[in-house]
């Protein structure tokens, strides 16, 4: 047992790391080369791994993980804002499409019961395989990568009353499936113990707790977890949360991905969603792809082979009538005619909750087997074919919309200046230092993301208003959660040299575009992040010292202007000789030399300095004075006034 689960592991790895490079190479997007890896390995090929239905179903939870990242990705008020199209177009695509697909069903021969549930099923899109190639092409949060968004958030809404609607299309006294059901339907079993008016009930009580919860129990309980300082669980606690809400959500009817997407919309905009984020991203891409493998091995090729025309016949007819459907929809709902073709184009496919309401269909005698494996089939097609229709629509359709697709790329710009602005500068360490230069930005109306690892530093942060986020900087995953792809300036605010050093060689080598502004906490540790070839170190009492220096010379007797000039001066100088010295630290003779000499040359230039002005600037502003004169009523002289 456990040597063919280690067996099964080493094909999906080979398959997965041989496959889907090869398949970017050629352009052809790592969803098809998922698919064409597990046709390869499958039974009807080098039958290496079986059509395992554990193995799908395990894979599935990577749909599950995909959609709560998505919900941390979206503030409440932008999916407020999107209710619109999730509702309008989304509702009308299901509806349309049920109907339309359930009159084929009914022209083909089937009974009604078996034309609306066939109808139903196939109406469905891949979450999983839109929402992949989505990402993978850069258009996520163009009008059409939302709008398709908003379609699948809506079926996933959908499977919920399907769900419930299969087992009232059984013939005679069927009510529940088999013992070995679907763990869809399984789902059914805990509600069907409660009175009629408790069942909904119970489904809005564990909707209010994924919310109230999240809301209120579930930060402060990462915020315990985060002060642990140990990442592994850490890491433990965000699988935890997805596969409890999960649980939770299967346990009474209503589909896990739809509940871990109201969790991920629940903590979203907590100080943990990006290390929420960066923790849960390598599972979800790793069961995604085991789940496109498992889809590629589910091919029946021995079916097709049966009826190669009657099943090309089926996908074809499936595929042309939902794109009829989502291009009107589409133009209906203000897409341009290059999106509209495109949204078709992407959602024409049937998918994964698919083989879940016929597999619940046959087990409720609503479908026979007869019907249901061609219509299995039918859908693995579709998913297959789907990758191969977006290369199509961007090498031969899109670039036939010459003005529409100059408009889109105009929205996308916009969007990215707007998104480049949210995330133009990264803070990492939030400290005494990492907080001055916040408020400073904050005060000049310019965002920027704060990384700390102080679960009680980010609070307090929250508590002025600011946002933060948990997490090390120096995890390539969490700077890209960040958005350092699209920020202008790092600022590495830490003070522990080495956590410095490897956040800044991690920026460089994976954000070359990234300015680095550097703290350090002395001259020498200043010199060894210079090594590192950043764009600016500052000594994090350099500023503070000059400061309080001014107010020495000023209680001495200099005027404003004067101790102001003498301090910008200094600093000038100060920069100057630390690039000047910084290739003679190794050489400690020579360094301390050459640093005796530019202090005294220093002295010298600032003795000279102050003799050359003294005249011009003797009754130069002095701050004090100007205030003392607006509090007393009398104007300042006008030799004073320079």
């Amino acid at each position: 047992m456990g040597e063919s689960l280690l067996v099964q592991a080493f094909v999906y790895l080979t398959a997965a790391v041989i496959s889907v490079p090869l398949a970017k190479r050629f352009g052809l997007g790592s969803v098809l080369g998922y698919l064409l890896a597990g046709v390869i390995v499958g039974p009807f090929a080098l039958d290496l791994v079986g059509a395992s239905g554990d193995v799908m179903h395990f894979a599935e939870f990577g749909v599950v993980m995909m959609l709560f990242l998505i919900g941390l990705e979206l503030r409440p008020a932008l999916l407020w804002n999107l209710r619109g199209p999730i509702l309008g177009l989304g509702g009308l695509q299901v509806v349309v499409t049920t109907a339309a697909l359930a009159a084929l069903g009914r022209l083909l021969g089937l009974e009604w019961t078996e034309a609306l549930a066939a109808g139903s099923a196939l109406a469905l899109s891949s979450t999983a395989i839109v929402l992949q190639t989505l990402e993978e092409r850069g258009i996520s949060k163009t009008p059409v990568g939302e709008s398709s968004f908003a379609i699948l958030l809506f079926q996933d809404i959908a499977v919920i009353p399907m769900l419930a609607l299969v087992p009232l299309l059984a013939a005679g006294d069927v009510e529940h499936p088999v013992a070995d059901a679907d763990h869809a339907a399984n789902a059914h079993r805990l509600l069907d113990a409660l009175p009629g008016w408790a069942q909904p009930l119970t489904v809005l009580a564990v909707v209010a707790a994924i919310v109230i919860g999240g809301r209120f129990l579930l930060r402060p309980a990462l915020r315990f977890i985060a002060e642990a300082r140990m990442r592994e669980v850490f890491t433990a606690a965000a699988l935890l949360l997805v596969v409890g809400v999960a649980l939770a959500m299967q346990a009474v009817g209503l589909s896990p991905a739809l509940g871990t997407f109201l969790a991920g919309v629940v903590l979203a905009e907590s100080e943990f969603s990006r290390e929420l984020e960066a923790d849960i991203e390598p599972f979800k891409g790793l069961l995604l792809g085991l789940f496109f493998i498992s889809v590629g091995a589910s091919v029946d090729f021995a079916l097709l082979s049966q009826s190669p025309f009657a099943i090309a016949g089926l996908v074809a007819l499936l595929m042309v009538a939902k794109f009829a459907i989502l291009v009107p929809l589409g133009l209906l709902f203000k897409l341009p005619t290059s999106q509209a073709l495109r949204l078709g184009f992407l959602l024409s496919q049937g998918g994964e909750f698919a083989f879940v309401l016929l597999s619940f269909a046959v087990q409720s005698h609503v479908l026979g087997e007869t019907h249901a494996g061609p219509l299995v089939l039918v859908v693995a097609l579709s998913m297959l074919l789907t990758p191969l229709l977006v290369i199509v629509d961007a090498r031969f359709v899109q670039p036939r919309f010459r003005v529409a697709a100059q408009v889109r790329d105009d929205e996308a710009d916009r969007r990215a200046v707007e998104d480049s602005e949210q995330t133009s500068v990264i803070i990492a360490g939030f400290g005494r230092f990492g907080v001055t230069v916040l408020r400073l930005l904050k005060a000049n109306g310019i965002n920027a993301t704060v990384l700390d690892m102080d679960p009680a530093q980010l609070a307090s942060l929250e508590g002025f208003g600011h946002k933060g986020f948990y997490g090390d900087a120096r995890r390539l995953d969490l700077l890209e959660a960040a958005g350092a792809a699209e920020a202008k300036v790092l600022v590495v605010a830490v003070d522990q040299t080495d956590h410095a050093r490897r956040i800044i060689q991690t920026a460089k080598k994976h954000f070359p575009q990234l300015k680095l502004l550097v703290r350090s906490r002395s001259m020498q540790t200043a010199y060894e992040l210079m090594r590192e070839g950043v764009d600016h170190v500052e000594r994090e009492t350099f500023g503070s010292a000059i400061d309080l220096g001014v107010e020495v010379l000023r209680r001495l007797g200099f005027r404003g202007h004067q101790a102001v000039r003498a301090a910008r001066e200094f600093k000038r100088h100060e920069r100057r000789v630390m690039a000047e010295l910084f290739p003679l630290q190794d050489d400690r003779a020579a360094y301390l030399e050459r640093a005796r000499r530019r202090s005294d040359e220093l002295q010298n230039l600032m003795a000279a300095d102050a003799q050359d002005h003294d005249a011009q600037f003797a009754k130069a502003w002095d701050i004090d004075t100007l205030a003392s004169d607006v509090q007393t009523g009398s104007a300042p002289s006008e030799e004073g006034s320079d």
